[in-house]
């Protein structure tokens, strides 16, 4: 690759930078409010507020449609809103988009990879491409290789590479100028379980090095030891935020019951299904799964009230709801085109 027949020309902001005469830590990593963005007649977001802290792994999660690459798309500049403000590290997205792509990685759900380049010589490109000088890239590149585990396909090209190696190429690449905030949208999409499990294990590298991540939603059923807070969009909309736990709690999405008997399971369903805080039953060949949005006191009441029945229980147990549970019962409603 010869880079020095490249030229790179880069817009400049002309108005003073309001985010750089902030102490650090003063303001939030994003600040979204009233964002909307409409394409023709299609409402894709409705003014939607969110507020993500520095250091935060915020889960982004919708329905296809619901408005997840939209909203990322806005914070990585590459759209502009119909109405609104975006505002990452305190820099107005439209007013500053040089500033704020100086602080971002942004990697899309669909992105084109230069094939005939080598592995080395695709993150040289975009070093170059941010002003990065060679003798601080050829210091800088084996780390970001090492980090994604992609060291033994320096030499290797692109177009070579696996899906999942590419996906985390394609990582490297966005922290090539060592950005504050990463903006990942579905990063695991397509991946076999082994590549997930590899980018999940990056990821929170990621984090425990203080990176501020968006990720949206396929891959958070893995990841939710390591996501802070979750926020959930559907048609357009903020339906809820905060951590997985609260979000649960005001939802009453607290437990699934998965019941045994020895017989008598027909009428077991009827009897469970007349009891109170019983939201949704399901047979299976191994016993009645319950919703159920007692707290533990009514939880031991339904199983004496079963034993007193004359029900012959083999076990009665209980599963704490995760990111999918929520994500379903948030988002009951039919999926939309984006």
């Amino acid at each position: 690759m010869n880079e020095e027949t490249v030229t790179f020309v880069f817009e400049q902001d002309n108005e003073p930078s309001p985010g750089g005469s902030l102490a650090e830590g003063q303001t939030p990593m994003i600040e979204i409010r009233g964002l909307a963005k409409s394409f023709g007649s299609f409402h894709a977001l409705k003014g939607i507020d969110l507020t993500i802290q520095r250091g935060t792994v915020f889960g982004f999660v919708g329905p296809n449609g619901a408005g997840k690459s939209t909203t990322m798309s806005i914070l990585a500049t590459l759209l502009a809103p119909s109405a609104g403000v975006a505002k990452v590290d305190g820099f107005d997205v439209t007013k500053h988009p040089h500033e704020v792509r100086k602080r971002i990685g942004y990697m899309p759900d669909f992105f084109g990879v230069y094939d005939q380049f080598k592995a080395v010589e695709y993150l040289h490109f975009y070093g170059a491409s941010y002003g990065i000088p060679k003798a601080e890239r050829e210091a800088l590149i084996p780390q970001l290789l090492e980090l994604v585990n992609l060291t033994d396909k320096r030499d290797a090209y692109v177009d070579s590479l696996s899906r999942g190696m590419k996906q985390r190429l394609c990582l490297a690449r966005c922290l090539v100028h060592d950005p504050d905030l990463l903006i990942l949208d579905e990063p695991a999409s397509g991946l076999d379980p082994r590549a997930r499990i590899e980018m999940r294990e990056i990821l929170k590298e990621l984090k425990s090095m203080g990176k501020t991540i968006i990720i949206s939603s396929h891959i958070l059923p893995e990841l939710a030891e390591m996501v802070d807070e979750i926020g959930v969009i559907e048609h357009g909309q903020m339906v809820a935020v905060g951590n997985v736990a609260d979000i649960q709690n005001r939802l009453r999405v607290k437990r699934f019951l998965h019941i045994r008997l020895l017989d008598r399971l027909e009428e077991a369903e009827a009897y469970l299904g007349d009891q109170p805080f019983v939201n949704r039953l399901l047979r299976d060949d191994r016993g009645i799964q319950v919703h159920y949005g007692g707290d533990d006191a009514e939880q031991a009441k339904l199983l004496e009230g079963m034993m007193a029945a004359g029900f012959r229980v083999v076990s009665f147990s209980e599963a704490q709801t995760n990111l999918e549970d929520v994500f379903l019962e948030i988002t009951k409603g039919g999926p939309a085109d984006e």
